[in-house]
């Protein structure tokens, strides 16, 4: 494999393994949080996953597996922080959460980004679906940040 294509399959897969700790992350915060913003965005992010894997298989890129389940394995650790409470969740938790989605989905679109220039060049990415999925991203931070500043209000905010 050239050195490219060593780098490419490298990059490729620490966004994959992002991108399915993600998937973990925001399905399981929807779950707790009836709201159908979060469901949508949950449903957002495993079609960005799925895309991003569609995107590998056209570039030749196979799957890291050990990576991939890297990041599944990072997600759950990720709940054992300590959070000012031992027995039950915090509010501040739900915070903590979203702003990981909004660098989570700040990556994605860096990714996204990177492979959009690199379509300048190669006729197996898509352009047009790369710009879709640069667009998607940008309306899940826009999401994202209308949760957390909410979420965060609610933890910080004294009522009056």
């Amino acid at each position: 494999m050239d050195t490219f294509r060593h780098e490419l399959a490298i990059y490729l897969n620490d966004h994959l393994a992002g991108a399915t700790g993600g998937v973990e992350l925001a399905r399981r915060i929807a779950g707790e949080h009836e709201d159908t913003d979060l469901t949508g965005l949950a449903d957002d992010i495993e079609h960005d996953r799925d895309s991003l894997l569609r995107i590998m298989a056209a570039l030749g890129v196979p799957q890291d597996h050990i990576k991939t389940a890297g990041g599944w394995l990072g997600e759950k650790l990720g709940r054992l922080k300590l959070n000012g409470r031992l027995f039950s969740r915090s509010p501040l938790s739900y915070v903590i959460e979203l702003e990981a989605m909004r660098l989570g989905v700040d990556g994605k679109a860096a990714g996204w980004q990177t492979l959009r220039s690199l379509a300048e060049h190669d006729d197996r990415l898509d352009r047009t679906h790369l710009d879709e999925l640069l667009t998607r991203a940008e309306a899940q931070k826009e999401t994202l940040e209308r949760l957390r500043v909410r979420a965060a209000q609610t933890v910080f905010v004294k009522p009056a």
